[in-house]
Parts: structure tokens; sequence; C-alpha cells
């Protein structure tokens, strides 16, 4: 069984930085993603990492968030500079055993998710 929990969410400032832990137990080559969901939206594929380290972010992260694994500690990371009002959003992590052509945002095809944690940008 695959499991995933989230860490290291909190209240920051607009322009302030924060780095997300998930560690994920069950599975050594999955392909892993980070997503949000605000409050009345939709969820957001925010950054994606497949078994090889090819690494594809969503427009609205580009240049201010960072994706990583460290595979030894079956950890996925995303660190997050410059935070912005919009960025405030539970953060979930996600897995899937499958892998595909090119890496992908689509989180509905994703099987496994963690409980989130919750980041609050404050203007």
């Amino acid at each position: 069984q695959v499991q995933l929990e989230e860490t290291g969410g909190g209240s920051v400032q607009a322009g302030g930085s924060l780095k997300l832990s998930c560690v994920v137990s069950g599975c050594k080559r999955c392909w892993l993603v980070w997503f949000r969901q605000a409050p009345g939206k939709e969820r957001e594929g925010v950054g994606a990492i497949d078994i090889k380290g090819r690494i594809k972010y969503a427009d609205s992260v580009k240049g201010r968030f960072t994706v990583s694994r460290d595979n030894a500690k079956n950890t996925l990371y995303v660190e997050m500079n410059s935070l912005k009002p919009d960025d405030n959003a539970m953060y979930y992590c996600a897995a899937d055993r499958r892998s595909w052509s090119s890496v992908t945002l689509d989180v509905s095809r994703f099987e496994y998710w963690g409980q989130g944690t919750q980041v609050v940008v404050s203007s």
C-alpha cells in the first residue's frame, strides 16, 4: 500500500518562502506530483517529477517553485519562493506506479494522495 504524508505548511508573508516535504512509503519508483486546491477553486497541478528526474511546472509557479525528490529518502519536496496571496491553498502530494511518455500535471492520473498541508500567504 502506498502512503504519502506532507509536512512543512504554515503561514508566511507575501514574498516569503516555504519548503514542503512529502514522505512516500510503499513505492520507490512512483511518479510524483504536487498539487493544490484553494477554496472554491479546482485542483491545480503545481509541479510533477518522474522517476528519471524530469520535471514539469505549472505556468503560475515557474521560476518561483522548485520540485525535487530524494529517492534514497523516498521524499518529494517543493521549495516555494516569492510566495503570493494567490498561492494560498491546501497542498497535496500524489503518486502513481504507472509511467507515461511525458511528465504530466493531470492530477486525476495519480492514484495515491496524501492528506495535505495548508499554506497561508498574507499580503
